[in-house]
């Protein structure tokens, strides 16, 4: 008997030792709470800023996060294993709440889609018309693409390559950026309306699939194609469809990644990157609302080149640079079913002989 009692407390010690390592293993032996992310990868820099981190942890809170490209967490990350999601756009953020039945989300950072490019090219497409000070005129590109331009032909053109005259994306099968490009120019090719049926979708798709599919070759992360742009030049890459917020983290920074002949457009029509947090437990609803409400994560994100809720912390950073605070030409992007169809149809295109 009493060995039956010494074994069935040894039973219950350890049931409670494994309840306690289940508890324990989600905070830090400083006694912070562990909240573990998966995120797009343009926000891995602030994550891991030791500010961020020392901001956390005032509130008691140690955030680890990994990164995947968004279209990826909405659709094939296994969330089951992290706090929450932050995906860089709204339509993947709705599809994860839906999935997950979050009961809020947060959308503490926004960035518009811009055209990295250089002073040459910002001159030759002023000639063409398709540039006016710092607008890029999407209608007025897409009307080039669709006629094979070369840059060699354009009128006075201060760059002599026998190129097409393309911007440099993501590829769109896998990319957040290539996608909210995909937005903007089909939100044109739709007749300036967003593309809100099955119907629409192929039309559209038929008509800018060569944007993506005669670059050739294209990267999988926004990173990639805008180091190629600050590293290797207008030869490599004349004009590149990035996040502001990756342009202005670098003048921001006056790190002299950003050189006098560099400029940065903004197209017309634009869609903002809303990064989107969806919590699935209580302490990733306090991230959440610490990003969105707190100033002291307002002001790290700003120095990211993220915009965030109050728009002085980022006007204050962006004074005497070219950046614009005043965006009037802004469109929303298809809903993630929509933006997935057309992005499917053109993904047909890739496998076509």
């Amino acid at each position: 008997m009493t060995r039956r009692w010494i074994g069935a407390g040894l039973a219950l010690l350890l049931g409670a030792a494994v309840a306690a390592a289940l508890v324990l293993g989600n905070r830090e032996g400083s006694g912070l709470t562990v909240v573990r992310g998966v995120i797009g990868s343009e926000k891995k820099p602030f994550f891991d800023d030791p500010q961020v981190k020392a901001a956390f942890a005032k509130h008691g809170l140690q955030v680890e996060v990994d990164t995947a490209g968004s279209r990826e967490i909405a659709g094939s990350v296994d969330l089951s294993a992290y706090a929450f999601a932050f995906p860089s756009s709204a339509p993947a953020a709705e599809k994860i709440k839906k999935d997950r039945g979050a009961n809020v989300t947060f959308s503490p950072f926004h960035s518009p889609m811009s055209v990295a490019t250089f002073q040459p090219i910002v001159d030759t497409l002023t000639k063409a018309g398709v540039v006016t000070g710092e607008t890029f005129d999407i209608r007025k590109y897409l009307d080039l693409v669709a006629k094979g331009t070369r840059w060699d032909a354009l009128p006075g053109s201060s760059y002599q390559a026998r190129k097409r005259v393309l911007l440099t994306t993501t590829d769109i099968r896998t990319s957040n950026s290539a996608a909210m490009y995909l937005a903007m120019t089909s939100y044109v090719a739709n007749g300036d309306d967003v593309v809100t049926s099955a119907d629409r979708s192929a039309q559209v798709a038929e008509a800018v699939a060569p944007l993506f599919l005669d670059q050739g070759y294209s990267e999988s992360t926004t990173e990639a194609p805008f180091e190629d742009y600050l590293a290797m030049g207008m030869g490599k890459t004349p004009m590149v469809m990035i996040y502001e917020a990756q342009y202005a983290a670098h003048l921001f920074a006056a790190d002299g990644a950003i050189r006098p002949e560099m400029r940065l457009l903004y197209p017309s029509p634009t869609v903002l990157s809303k990064h989107t947090l969806v919590p699935f437990d209580e302490p990733a609803t306090r991230v959440g609302r610490l990003l969105t409400e707190d100033p002291e994560f307002a002001a790290l994100a700003a120095r990211y080149g993220f915009r965030t809720a109050n728009p002085q912390v980022f006007a204050g950073l962006a004074k005497n640079t070219p950046l614009t605070t005043n965006l009037v030409n802004v469109v929303e992007p298809p809903t993630y079913d929509h933006l997935e169809q057309l992005i499917s149809l053109i993904e047909e295109r890739y496998l076509k002989p």
